[in-house]
């Protein structure tokens, strides 16, 4: 079945974002806990590129059907989950990259390198992390996973931050350098 892109984030309001994000019926890998487990021999790069046993996985479907089974524990590794099997996958940085953002009817929202769409608020919030002469700043996405702002989408947010360098998404606010 073809891949048909989701449109244009500038061009939809926040009720239609909601809708869409409804449709999208991920997995419900936090209810399922596996008792097998094993290594995937899968990485995904600082970058966002997805590799398997050292080739790279090229097929943007394959990527996406992954990414729907993902969840972090807290301890910090990636697993990906099924209902049979949980099979551990080396993140180097963030297991999403954020690749765009617009501010709608008060929320951010921001789209991944996986074409999925995520509102930053009170569940999703905006973290920063190094220091302020290189920050980093992630958005938790689900079941523990981030994704990192990558630099265009942080110049993005930047525009629409306050002069002290924070944003308001859903009622939150977030500080876009560490404090």
């Amino acid at each position: 079945m073809p891949y048909t892109p989701p449109p244009d984030l500038a061009t939809l309001s926040l009720a239609e974002i909601a809708r869409l994000n409804a449709e999208r019926r991920l997995p419900p890998v936090e209810q399922w806990n596996p008792a097998s487990s094993g290594d995937s021999l899968m990485v995904i790069k600082a970058d966002g590129r997805w590799f398997h046993d050292g080739g790279e996985i090229r097929r943007p479907a394959m990527v996406r059907a992954f990414a729907g089974l993902l969840r972090r524990d807290e301890q910090g590794q990636h697993w990906l989950v099924t209902p049979f099997e949980q099979q551990s996958i080396a993140v180097e940085d963030a297991a999403f990259i954020a690749t765009d953002v617009v501010m709608q009817d008060g929320a951010l929202v921001f789209r991944l390198n996986t074409d999925e769409v995520v509102v930053a608020g009170p569940d999703h919030p905006l973290v920063a992390r190094g220091d302020a002469e290189l920050p980093a700043l992630y958005l938790a996405v689900r079941h523990g996973c981030e994704a990192r702002i990558n630099r265009s989408t942080w110049l993005q947010l930047v525009d629409l931050a306050e002069a002290d360098l924070t944003v308001t998404s859903q009622g939150a606010r977030f500080s876009l350098v560490p404090v």
